[in-house]
């Protein structure tokens, strides 16, 4: 009995002074936080897309109140966003810079030539490590729907094997674009027009011809008709330089494969 009794004597008290030990430390070894992290985490809307520059939404809200970070740059949040992110920190609210996403191919089921017949796991990040996909074009879309899966706005959709974005819902958060194992989506500012090429494939144009009927085949045309010399071609593509583009519309007016 007197032995039973010791141990729960000897464990109780181990008990109290590891709890006293434990409140020392938590008052000694604390870190002082800023309070305006959770405020700010709140107003963010937990996308975790890291179009802001930073790993999600909590970094991102803790750069913002160490100060020197941009509070527009939370693309899903919007304006509404940026305004209470400022009102919170005391600074002047700034317009966020409208983004959305672009889907870089014209490669539907009715332009492109396929390879195989896939049967393997409905994904294009699978389908593209087997051989590059069932598509004779291996710079395109796969059509599986990865980027659809992860958008959190459901603004894409895949038509005729082709990935395609809704504009009007599309919050620019580059999900998509770090998701296609294609690297055909591009995200950028619309916030004046210009001209786009929907093509990523890089080979000659007489074997991109044989692939699919919507793809650029570096015949120059656009160049010699661009008035504003904004585009070139590189590696058998063409290539837009957005500084330059007025976004006038002659190339895609005189495009013969109709991929711009």
């Amino acid at each position: 009995m007197d032995t039973i009794l010791l141990a729960i004597v000897s464990v109780t008290a181990l008990g109290v002074v590891c709890a006293v030990l434990l409140a020392v430390a938590s008052k000694v070894m604390a870190v002082e936080t800023d309070g305006r992290v959770a405020q700010l985490r709140e107003l963010l809307p937990g996308v975790n897309c890291g179009a802001c520059g930073h790993t999600g939404c909590d970094g991102y809200a803790e750069a913002l109140a160490d100060g020197g970070v941009p509070t527009n740059a939370c693309t899903p949040g919007g304006d509404e966003t940026a305004k209470a992110i400022s009102a919170v920190l005391g600074v002047e609210a700034e317009d966020v810079l409208a983004c959305v996403a672009v889907v870089c191919c014209g490669g539907d089921f009715d332009a492109r030539r396929g390879k195989m017949d896939y049967a393997g796991i409905q994904t294009c990040a699978a389908a593209k490590k087997l051989y590059g996909g069932q598509n004779a074009c291996v710079y395109g879309c796969l059509g599986f729907g990865d980027c659809a899966a992860v958008c959190p706005e459901g603004a894409i959709c895949v038509e005729s094997g082709l990935a395609r974005v809704d504009t009007r819902k599309c919050v620019g958060c580059r999900l998509c674009a770090a998701v296609c194992p294609s690297g055909i989506i591009h995200v950028d500012s619309y916030s004046a027009p210009t001209a786009i090429v929907l093509c990523k494939n890089t080979e000659r144009g007489a074997v991109v011809r044989k692939k699919c009927q919507k793809g650029c085949i570096g015949c120059m045309k656009c160049v010699k008709e661009c008035p504003e010399e904004a585009i070139a071609v590189s590696d058998n593509l063409a290539v837009v330089d957005r500084a330059k583009c007025t976004g006038c519309g002659i190339c895609a007016t005189v495009c013969i494969m109709k991929c711009i």
